[in-house]
């Protein structure tokens, strides 16, 4: 019998049940995670919809939160989990080639898939973990939490009665979702022309 590498529960392999599955928790949060920091560090140039501020005052010579940006982003994440893919890969099959190409995503649903023999028999299973922890409280740091969080993009444009009277509630979008639902009115946007529809008439302040 062992211990676990993080608390010192007694276990069969590197890490306790808890912490296998929080790590899995984690894999399977960290990509939409970074794709809301991204959000929040980079403001939107143009369209519509509410920003989230970086935090504190970048000043007027740019719009981003550049000390920041230097270490949470999303090609860091990435870099970093994917030497921990190639690692546990070159352990668990040593006679295989080069890791396959992929990203974020795709290196974190590896791990997520592999995560049972990570907990089981990984050695490095406990810095793995405490590495990727690190990544997502960075990545909540700057987005919030519970992140990733949700945005006002626009107000619904759907009639809701045969007058045409139209909805007006706020629609929200997060980060890796592929549709647009209102809450409200449960109209679904997706594709192309609805987005345009709906950008078309949202209603413009008036000066």
């Amino acid at each position: 019998m062992n211990t676990c590498g993080l608390c010192g529960t007694s276990t069969r392999g590197i890490l306790c049940t808890r912490h296998r599955d929080k790590l899995a928790a984690s894999l399977a949060e960290l990509p939409a995670l970074y794709d809301e920091v991204g959000e929040c560090l980079v403001p939107r140039r143009s369209g519509w919809g509410d920003i989230i501020p970086t935090r504190g005052s970048a000043g007027p010579q740019s719009p981003i939160n550049e000390d920041v940006l230097d270490t949470v982003n999303w090609g860091r994440a990435a870099e970093l989990v994917r030497s921990w893919r190639a690692d546990v890969r070159r352990v668990r099959w040593p006679h295989r080639g080069a890791t396959p190409p992929g990203g974020l995503k795709e290196d974190c649903r590896w791990l997520a898939q592999e995560v049972q023999w990570i907990a089981d028999a990984y050695p490095a299973a406990a810095d793995l973990t405490r590495e990727i922890w690190t990544l997502e409280a960075q990545a909540r740091n700057v987005v919030g939490d519970p992140a990733p969080l949700r945005k006002v993009v626009g107000t619904c444009i759907a009639p809701v009665d045969d007058q045409g009277t139209v909805c007006g509630a706020e629609i929200t979008h997060c980060a890796g979702e592929s549709r647009l639902v209102c809450r409200s009115c449960r109209c679904v946007y997706e594709g192309q022309n609805d987005l345009l529809l709906l950008l078309h008439y949202q209603p413009r302040e008036i000066a």
